[in-house]
């Protein structure tokens, strides 16, 4: 895998790896839902891709997620605040040379102050 996005890293966590579900808004996170009460998707797998550093609509799965990727924002936004109290790796701000599609597996690594996305 090599590097295609960077950002803030919220906490130091070790490297995780997902499947990408890009996140604009409720109606994705019920179709998260749907799969992950269907089994089609595993709680721990996805990595979700998020352009609103506010994003409240996530709130319901959290525990379900392996990580979050923000696109604006800092790691005082609200995404950052949540994913720190739920130990959920996050990478904030960050600013890909090739954005990340729903269904790519990516790697994302916090483990120092920059975090790092890998697809």
């Amino acid at each position: 895998m090599r590097e295609i996005g960077r950002g803030q890293s919220v906490f130091e966590h070790g490297p995780v790896t997902g499947t990408v579900r890009v996140m604009e808004g409720r109606d994705d996170v019920i179709d998260l839902l749907d799969a992950l009460d269907d089994g089609t998707v595993e709680p721990g797998e996805v990595v979700v891709v998020v352009r609103d550093a506010g994003a409240t609509f996530l709130a319901p799965l959290y525990a379900e997620l392996a990580g979050i990727v923000c696109t604006a924002g800092t790691m005082r936004s609200h995404v950052g605040i949540v994913s720190r109290e739920h130990g959920l790796p996050c990478v904030m701000g960050c600013a890909f040379d090739e954005a990340p599609v729903t269904g790519q597996v990516v790697e994302l690594d916090c483990s120092g102050p920059v975090g790092v996305v890998r697809g």
